[in-house]
């Protein structure tokens, strides 16, 4: 199942950018952070896919949702401009954005390929 965030849980579960300059990811598992609102057409098509890869890698890697209308200050923190945007983080390096609604095999290959989860 997929989890909100807010910017507390955000910040004991991804990374806490009050206390590090540079980025350290707090999390066990790789994850990946989908910034959507609800009023967004193409953020409602992600939805039902990122559920159904939560429920397929579970305990493989989680995956977070961030409502940008309700956590203004994390969107800003990534300088989110459209959504929905997606945050891929490994477990080692550095994160990475995609945009736009993804198909399902395609967060498959990233996982793979960016998070290093099959």
């Amino acid at each position: 199942m997929t989890e909100h965030l807010t910017v507390e849980t955000f910040k004991n579960k991804v990374f806490n950018y009050e206390t590090n300059k540079e980025w350290k990811f707090e999390g066990e598992l790789p994850a990946l952070i989908d910034f959507y609102a609800n009023w967004c057409g193409p953020c409602k098509m992600v939805a039902p896919i990122l559920e159904e890869l939560a429920e397929e890698y579970n305990g493989k890697l989680n995956i977070y949702k961030v409502n940008t209308e309700e956590e203004q200050e994390l969107a800003s923190i990534f300088g989110i401009q459209s959504i929905p945007s997606l945050l891929f983080i490994p477990k080692e390096g550095k994160p990475q954005m995609a945009m736009g609604a993804l198909p399902k095999a395609t967060f498959k290959q990233a996982f793979k390929d960016v998070l290093n989860v099959e």
